[in-house]
């Protein structure tokens, strides 16, 4: 049985079920990417360099290995091809098609793919980067809760006009954050079984079209009281965007630089990038709304 599913713009034809996308009714007139199960070589991507000891990577295809999860080979933009492990869970394989194997594809498609949350303010949206554990999940929940709508968590694709790319409705959240906003994670599924995260649907407060990038927040976190500001100008935005780009080792290696700077340059030369300083302890999310709207309203 084959699902049809709407994700980053894209008609997914998959033999998997991905229940964190939108599914479609009826078959798509015409299907932009497959997703199906088969055989993928333990021994690596022919003709490909391998940059990783689970990774190969050649100008139209990746190869990723997952240990005991899963191998993918990720090709032409158009194809995810998936060898789980023998008796591995769904929800396990499906943690890294949703992440890894979909950014690669991303990638492959011309995007310049941000490791962020995607935020609607007015008529346009903010991206909130950062490292992982940074809190970005837990910041697009608490703008949701201030009644803000969502893009995409995580994983953020930018297209040649500026524009970010709605992902799916869900926010991965561990258990320490949903206490934090208070929200009960008695009912909702965990992304693997063994991990206290969990998928928080948002399909109410979800945004399914693109949307200008209006500003960039680059969060970091110190050991200094309050929260600290600083815009990101010129030739700097260039290694920030960079840094906090999904899966660097993933563009590096795919033949992909010359377009990823161009589309740095382009997005750069449109949108501010703001980096913001919280404290490593003894905030609350709440603060860190408030001063990032703050700082959009005094950059207007």
């Amino acid at each position: 049985m084959n699902y049809f599913y709407n994700c980053y713009n894209l008609a997914i034809d998959s033999e998997m079920p991905l229940s964190e996308m939108v599914a479609l009714p009826d078959r798509p007139t015409a299907i932009d990417v497959r997703i199906a199960q088969g055989a993928v070589d333990p021994d690596g991507l022919d003709g490909a360099e391998q940059v990783g000891p689970f990774l190969w990577v050649s100008p139209t295809a990746l190869q990723l290995h997952i240990p005991d999860v899963a191998r993918f080979l990720v090709s032409n933009g158009n194809t995810i091809l998936y060898d789980p492990a023998p008796g591995i869970d769904e929800d396990s394989v499906r943690v890294f098609m949703l992440g890894s194997a979909l950014g690669a594809l991303l990638f492959q498609r011309g995007y310049l793919v941000l490791h962020g949350n995607a935020v609607q303010i007015g008529d346009g949206c903010i991206i909130c980067v950062g490292h992982s554990g940074a809190g970005k999940s837990t910041l697009a929940a608490a703008f949701m809760q201030r009644g803000y709508n969502l893009l995409a968590d995580d994983v953020v694709p930018i297209g040649n006009d500026c524009h970010a790319i709605p992902g799916f409705p869900r926010i991965k959240l561990w258990q320490d954050a949903a206490d934090k906003l208070e929200i009960d994670t008695t009912s909702l599924s965990r992304i693997r079984p063994d991990m206290e995260k969990f998928n928080l649907p948002i399909t109410e407060k979800f945004v399914p079209k693109p949307l200008p990038v209006k500003h960039i927040y680059i969060l970091r976190s110190d050991d200094e009281k309050g929260f600290s500001s600083s815009p990101i100008k010129g030739l700097q935005k260039f290694p920030a965007l960079h840094a906090n780009t999904y899966r660097q080792k993933f563009l590096d290696s795919m033949d992909l630089r010359s377009d990823h700077l161009k589309l740095c340059g382009k997005l750069a030369g449109q949108t501010a990038i703001t980096r913001i300083l919280r404290p490593r302890q003894g905030f609350e999310i709440d603060q860190l709304v408030d001063h990032i709207l703050a700082d959009l309203s005094e950059s207007v």
